[in-house]
Order: structure tokens, then sequence, then C-alpha cells
């Protein structure tokens, strides 16, 4: 018989004072890795302040851990991670071990150093506007957001997109691809994706790939390097806490900015769902 373990006594207390939205919060983050607290209240609070209330409660259960990264000027907002705790919860929703969860504390809290933080919290940024949208909308809804990894065990034998999701909006839906450029990368290597794009244009046959990039001046230099690419592609400058869904995309080959729902391509009869590719 398996011995009782401090853990096992903490967890019952833990599991005692957790919600839903506390058990959905760690999945986020063990899916998306980081998040900032504005993050977190677009996706789960009503405001500021009850966010950072309850956050400060999950760290010191132990569910998650938070840091604060340099900056030469001003002070940056906390991004949260997940936790030992928080680890358990969700392997424990899943009803697995979390052990088959491929997660790691010593790699959550690497990210506070990553060179790849900017990236990925600008990523999620994208995804969570969305959700602040959808939420004071019926008619809208973030029906999908699969994080990089989820993304390269579907397609990584053909390309990698940042992110997928899908929008609905009044009935209608746009499925979409993120690449996220923080304006470092370059042009050949983001250019080098293309034929990975417009293979899996095959297979997914209308969807859009959205690249959001930092600045206006990037913006002309990714589209003219992308401008002949078969995916049908649209561009945006997104400024933090700026919705996504919003009249800031402009498709390639036009001048005209349009709403997220509006990129929508013209559906073809028999459309086939994306395969499943693995690397």
């Amino acid at each position: 018989m398996r011995r009782r373990s401090l853990l096992d006594d903490r967890f019952e207390v833990v599991a005692e004072r957790l919600t839903d939205r506390d058990r959905w919060l760690c999945e986020m983050l063990l899916q998306h890795k980081v998040l900032t607290t504005n993050q977190v209240c677009y996706l789960a609070f009503d405001d500021l302040t009850t966010t950072r209330h309850r956050m400060l409660q999950l760290h010191q259960l132990g569910l998650v851990d938070r840091f604060r990264p340099h900056r030469t000027a001003g002070s940056a907002p906390l991004h949260h991670v997940l936790d030992d705790m928080g680890a358990e919860v969700v392997a424990a929703t899943r009803g697995t071990d979390r052990d088959q969860l491929g997660w790691r504390r010593d790699r959550s809290l690497a990210i506070a150093t990553s060179q790849r933080l900017g990236h990925l919290v600008g990523l999620n940024g994208v995804f969570t506007s969305l959700v602040r949208s959808a939420r004071s909308r019926r008619e809208a809804e973030l029906r999908d957001w699969w994080s990089e990894q989820r993304c390269a065990a579907e397609w990584g034998e053909v390309v990698r997109p940042d992110g997928f999701g899908r929008w609905a909006e009044g009935g209608v839906e746009v499925a979409f691809f993120v690449e996220y450029d923080c304006g470092t990368e370059r042009l050949g290597r983001i250019t080098s994706k293309l034929a990975g794009y417009d293979e899996l244009a095959d297979v997914v046959g209308n969807d859009v790939l959205l690249f959001v990039v930092p600045t206006q001046r990037r913006e002309i230099e990714i589209r003219r390097a992308v401008a002949k690419s078969r995916m049908p592609l649209a561009t945006a400058v997104l400024p933090p806490g700026e919705a996504a869904d919003g009249r800031i995309w402009q498709p390639v080959g036009q001048s005209t900015r349009r709403r997220l729902i509006e990129l929508r391509p013209a559906r073809t009869a028999g459309r086939p769902r994306p395969v499943k590719r693995r690397p």
C-alpha cells in the first residue's frame, strides 16, 4: 500500500478551496505557459482588483508562481506560471498522473529569463483579447485556442504556426493561424515558412494566416515579403490591450482594414478539416 504523503494531505486542503474557474486557469497556464495579470482578468474576471486578490490566493496555495520581468524603465506587470500544486490539480482534473502532463517546475520558472518571453506573452495577448471581447458579446465566441505545441503536434511535418484559433460571430466563423512577430526575426526566416503554409492551404482550404507585427514599418516589410503566398494573409499592429477582433486587419493585396470575422474567405463545398500531422 502506498504511504500517504504530505502532498496528499496538502492537496486535500487545497482542493476544498478551489473553484471550477481556478481549475480552468491552471489548465490554461499548463497549455499556454505564462499569463500576465491583465490577461488572466480578460480570461476569467470582471476587474483587476478581484483578479489580483484571487491570483495572490492561488499563489499562497502553491497553484501558481509569479514573477515581474526586469525593465530598464517603468515596472512590468506580474506574470503568472503554473506551480507544483497547480500541476497536481490539472492532473487530477484530467484523471491522470502529473508525470503524464509533460510539465516540470524548473522549465516553468525558466520562462522568466527566456528570450521568448515577450513573444509568448504577446501571442497570448492576441487570444486573451478575443476571449475578453467574446465575454461581453453574446453573439461572439473564441471556439479554439491552440498553443504552438499543439499546432506542432497537428501540422509539424508541414509548418509550425505560433497559434491557431476559430472565431465565431453572428453565425459566421473564421479559422486562423497566427504568426507573432517581435521585429527581431530575419525576413528570410519568415518567408521560408510560406511554402509550408502553402502546402497547408491545400489541406485546410480557406483558413487565414494572421501576422501580428510591432510597428507599421515592420508591417510594410512583412507585407512585401509574403505577397505571393497562396494562403489568405492579413497583417496588423496590435498594441497591448487592443481587441484582436476589431477593424485592424489589412489583407495582403488590399488597402482597407477589416474586422477579424470579415477575413473569412468564401467556403468551398466539402472543405476538409485539418488533418493530424505529427513531426
